[in-house]
């Protein structure tokens, strides 16, 4: 079954450019079904999967001929399972340089893009990032009517106001900040991996996400990257998804997972790279008095972290809801693929977001529940500091926007 993402529209608009398309992303993220469900919707186009290892050795070995079989009479050629193309970037070079046929790409690690493709194809490829499905994605296969009726309206004139220049943002009410909430609490629990979305309960959706966590090291940890270091490796993700939101400390993570800092920072790259986390740097101007070093980290999906700690209690009943919906926050702002920072002062003041875009500055705080226009010491210091262009408290079941002081205090699930 095909949900639609967010990213086929904008894939789309480039089919007509010339240059090479690349959707990238974790495995099981969907890249080959939204790789398929543009290519049947494509006259004159071919579609090949380099796990068939008799396609891949002929592309590997002999790019003439598997161009007059595969790509010669075809408008457009997709493939699938790139990352096994072991100098894929030189093959890829010859056709775009000597042929018109357009080519479209995904691969489940960007690491071999990285390093052997794009060296060759600087000016001649576009890489698009395929996430989990984000909030709004899940929503609308959930409840489509939901979504599209009151979710989307409202998602839209929030961000109209963060990011434009809107006065003010729309009104939310009660109910329906109850009747979100309902599938907020699924979605911070087992996140947004489209197999884990369509599974019908909880006992299925925790089998497939410890799958997608144990395919992870046998295929992209093994198999494709050939670590040797896959225990250090697992017990360092364990060690970070307890972690999540707190500043990390290199020695503590070499000691608990017996790396030495050389291979530590390896192996957290590969983890950013095959986008299981991300490290989030301060912001600061002053290294006086504001933190200047230590990077805080998050996992991209929700689903990913809990079956790394181990952890499918409903939402209500865990002792981590803090760590779930700041984690939560940072998936949706990277799957957005804006740019975040923390905020801390040598002094321990914290604010958990900082965004700057087109030269304004948006600072988030995060809080699990909120009864009153309450914005921590922290958020208002830095407000004043660095005069905000918005200043956003998000919370499970709060909703108020301060005209005085300009603070938005919004439900957690419209970031």
């Amino acid at each position: 079954m095909y949900i639609k993402r967010e990213l086929e529209t904008k894939i789309r608009k480039y089919l007509a450019k010339p240059e090479i398309l690349a959707i990238i992303g974790a495995r099981q993220s969907g890249k080959t079904t939204l790789l398929k469900e543009i290519f049947k919707s494509l006259k004159d186009a071919v579609y090949v999967d380099f796990e068939d290892r008799d396609i891949l050795e002929l592309f590997s070995n002999d790019i003439k001929s598997f161009y007059n079989l595969y790509a010669m009479d075809a408008k457009y050629l997709f493939i699938d399972e790139f990352q096994y193309a072991k100098e894929g970037g030189q093959k890829l070079k010859y056709l775009y340089d000597t042929h018109k046929t357009k080519i479209i790409i995904s691969g489940s690690s960007v690491l071999d893009l990285t390093h052997q493709a794009v060296r060759y194809l600087v000016g001649r490829i576009f890489i698009f990032n395929l996430y989990p499905f984000n909030f709004r994605e899940y929503l609308r296969y959930c409840n489509p009517t939901l979504c599209k009726n009151i979710y989307w309206n409202i998602k839209n004139g929030i961000d109209e106001y963060l990011y434009e220049e809107m006065k003010s943002p729309p009104n939310v009410s009660g109910d329906v900040i109850k009747e979100i909430n309902r599938y907020y609490y699924e979605y911070a629990v087992f996140g947004g991996y489209p197999r884990v979305v369509l599974a019908e309960n909880s006992d299925e959706k925790m089998m497939i996400l410890k799958n997608i966590y144990n395919t992870y090291f046998l295929r992209e940890i093994r198999d494709i990257l050939q670590l040797s270091t896959e225990a250090e490796l697992q017990k360092l993700i364990k060690t970070l998804s307890m972690q999540v939101g707190s500043l990390v400390a290199y020695n503590e993570l070499c000691q608990i997972s017996s790396l030495n800092y050389s291979n530590l920072m390896k192996h957290l790259n590969i983890l950013e790279k095959t986008f299981v986390i991300k490290r989030v740097l301060p912001f600061y101007t002053n290294k006086r008095i504001e933190i200047a070093k230590s990077p805080k980290v998050y996992f991209i999906d929700n689903g990913f972290r809990n079956v790394a700690v181990g952890n499918f209690q409903r939402f209500e009943e865990r002792s981590d809801i803090g760590n779930l919906n700041e984690n939560f926050v940072a998936g949706q702002l990277l799957k957005e693929e804006r740019n975040i920072n923390y905020w801390r002062t040598k002094s321990h003041a914290e604010v958990d977001f900082v965004l700057e875009e087109k030269g304004r500055k948006m600072a988030i705080e995060v809080k699990s529940t909120l009864h009153s226009n309450k914005a921590g010491r922290a958020l208002l210091s830095l407000k004043e500091k660095y005069s905000l262009h918005r200043t956003v408290v998000v919370s499970e079941n709060h909703f108020s926007f301060d005209k005085e002081r300009d603070i938005l205090f919004m439900p957690i699930f419209f970031v």
